[in-house]
């Protein structure tokens, strides 16, 4: 027992490690909360599109369906690999999209954002398209009654209900999508995982990488427990309805 102790629990290298713990682990909320602010606009834009109707929008919707289909189906590991692999190659994209350097950030970083943004915003797709769905066909009617075209409809009525409807759901992809920020360490981007490792190799001790699951857990419980809270409002407000 003390030799697990001492190799997952060892307060001294916690305490020495912190703050290369703890600056990693602020690039991990940064790919996390920028991940999810795009994924959460490309799912939305994803979801309209899908839910586009008439037969001129018939292509786009098609294009929509593959998309999402396609992007659920692939690991996101090999989406980071095959964006951090090709891009700067591609000769035909523009200098800021091939190596982005925004806010003093590597190119590597914006490549895991990317790679985020188009995985989780197929995920996002399907919860808002959810939602979308769950609106009673009576507003849309109501709505039509008033005058409001589709798109007004969609703006003013349809998607502020479903977004309300969709936050738990959202919150659990979005833990989801912090935890996958792991993954984008494969192309150099030192995240708290990351850093546990390097730590774990220099000291031959896993307490960096135990430090760096107790901040995961740390952030990743209390929403889960909004997760819960929300549900259980959803289902007081349907039983009242």
């Amino acid at each position: 027992m003390d030799v697990f102790i001492d190799q997952y629990f060892d307060l001294t290298i916690m305490r020495e490690n912190l703050g290369l713990i703890l600056d990693a682990f602020w690039e991990t909320i940064q790919l996390a909360v920028i991940g999810a602010a795009l994924a959460l606009v490309w799912g939305l834009v994803l979801a309209l599109i899908r839910l586009a109707p008439g037969r001129p929008a018939a292509p786009a919707r098609a294009l929509a369906i593959a998309y999402i289909d396609v992007m659920r189906g692939i690991p996101l590991l090999l989406v980071v690999l095959l964006i951090s692999g090709s891009f700067p190659f591609l000769d035909f994209l523009p200098q800021w999209l091939r190596a982005p350097s925004f806010f003093g950030k590597l190119d590597i970083f914006w490549y895991g954002i990317l790679a985020l943004t188009l995985t989780y915003g197929a995920y996002f797709a399907e919860v808002y398209r959810a939602g979308i769905e769950a609106v009673p066909r009576g507003q849309t009617e109501a709505s039509r009654s008033l005058g409001m075209n589709h798109r007004t409809n969609l703006r003013y009525v349809v998607v502020p209900q479903a977004v309300r409807k969709v936050i738990p759901p959202m919150l659990n992809d979005f833990i989801a999508l912090m935890k996958d920020t792991s993954l984008i360490q494969v192309i150099g981007v030192v995240e708290v995982v990351r850093q546990g490792r390097e730590i774990q190799a220099e000291t031959f001790n896993s307490s960096a990488l135990t430090l760096a699951a107790i901040l995961f857990i740390l952030v990743t419980i209390p929403l889960a427990r909004i997760v819960d809270r929300q549900i259980a409002r959803q289902q007081i407000r349907f039983q009242r309805g």
